[in-house]
């Protein structure tokens, strides 16, 4: 194996158990079996998600095969990984749906020739469910498969995982489903090694170790050779704070229109720069460093080193005109403060008394997650119409009519619907 290679696994990873035993892997001249696994919790991929992607395409384009495997079984209960309290059970419809945009969307970072990918999706052992049966909404429920992986480990061993003992300290329910996540997504490695011959290395974030290494243990429980743990960071969405996260809506969508995309990218924290260039792109590994240390000795202006960074991504989910046009249309837009020139169009009616609630079209056009984050971005003065501040939420259909903008980067032309 050469360190080019190893370099090219390396970058941007957080912890490999172990590297020892990955060079040894690398080094037997067979291609490598590499799982990572997303439960389809809410429709389309963003950047966060492309993080482990990105390194799956690494991995592929070293010669190794890589399952990609859509837990629509293990989505219905939802990663407990990160969270402080029980998520929502999704029914089989939200998950079906959200997986259908996963395995497209999924081509614009992929190869997908047989030889390097290949879909699976874990209720075909978790409930011996077809795709046919899937499509169906029937499942066969195979309730010995549970009795003897619950045999494999203990309360005190899953009640060790940070999530649920802070919880648990906290008093906060953790539900039983829950206490079994970890032990269904190890069993989805010993399913993958059953079918391949071995499993030889799982990818996931920093807050999936737990369930990581639940899998070396059950691959070794069933006979088979642990696998190789590769963890990622995880990144922050635009708010710079939280996980990137459609519900939390700081996410960056790789279907995002190109100045939309733009104008997201440079909303980020300055802090974030450089891990946005590691984890997104394929710069330079010492173009980076240097630029990190030009920033940090502020050789060099953010703005312009996050220029580079939107048209780099831009680029790659685009094109390179579409990139350059975005650019553009952002340095009109937020330099010069002009409007752009493509937005949106929203129809609008009033009510009887000839009125536009704002705060409900915002919420209607997902322009918010919600009324009350409508409301506090009003009383920010975030909310402009035709270039003024919006005071009241109820405005004649008149007044309505025209430029709504809410916060810096978000513009919609709204115009009257036909009668």
């Amino acid at each position: 194996m050469s360190d080019s290679a190893l370099d090219l696994i390396r970058r941007g990873v957080a912890d490999i158990i172990s590297e020892k035993d990955l060079k040894e892997r690398m080094d037997a001249g067979r291609p490598m079996v590499i799982k990572a696994g997303f439960d389809p919790t809410a429709p389309d991929l963003h950047l966060g998600h492309t993080v482990l992607l990105r390194k799956l395409r690494h991995f592929q384009d070293l010669g190794h095969k890589v399952i990609f495997l859509i837990g629509d079984a293990t989505g219905l209960i939802g990663d407990p990984s990160g969270q402080s309290k029980t998520r929502k059970v999704l029914t089989w419809e939200e998950v079906r749906e959200n997986a259908a945009t996963y395995q497209q969307q999924v081509k614009k970072l992929l190869l997908m020739g047989p030889k390097s990918f290949e879909v699976r999706y874990n209720s075909e052992w978790v409930f011996g469910a077809s795709p046919q049966m899937r499509s169906t909404g029937l499942e066969v429920f195979d309730f010995s498969k549970f009795v003897e992986l619950a045999s494999l480990t203990t309360v005190a061993r899953i009640i060790e995982r940070d999530d649920f003992s802070k919880r648990l300290a906290a008093g906060k329910p953790v539900s039983f489903l829950e206490l079994f996540y970890p032990l269904m997504q190890g069993y989805d490695s010993v399913k993958i090694a059953e079918q391949h011959g071995t499993c030889d290395v799982e990818l996931g974030g920093t807050d999936q170790t737990f369930n990581l290494l639940m899998g070396r243990e059950l691959l070794k429980a069933y006979g088979h050779q642990p696998q190789i743990v590769l963890t990622l960071p995880l990144l922050e969405g635009t708010d710079g704070v939280a996980k990137m996260s459609k519900s939390l809506n700081n996410h960056i969508g790789i279907q995002d229109p190109p100045n939309e995309m733009f104008g997201k990218i440079m909303s980020i924290p300055d802090s974030l720069i450089v891990k946005y260039f590691t984890l997104l792109t394929d710069v330079d590994v010492a173009w980076i460093e240097s630029t990190a240390a030009d920033l940090s000795n502020k050789a060099v202006n953010p703005r312009d080193v996050k220029l580079e960074l939107a048209s780099v991504i831009v680029s790659m989910y685009h094109t390179s005109d579409a990139a350059e046009g975005a650019k553009e249309e952002f340095l009109r837009v937020f330099s010069n403060k002009e409007l752009p020139t493509d937005m949106a169009e929203v129809e609008i009616k009033s009510d009887a008394d000839g009125q536009v609630n704002l705060i409900e079209l915002m919420v209607c056009v997902n322009l918010t997650n919600s009324k009350g984050e409508a409301r506090r971005l009003i009383r920010q003065g975030a909310v402009k119409l035709n270039g003024e501040k919006v005071e009241q939420p109820q405005v004649s259909l008149e007044k309505a009519l025209g430029t709504l903008q809410v916060g810096p980067r978000t513009f919609r032309k709204l115009i009257e619907a036909p009668k």
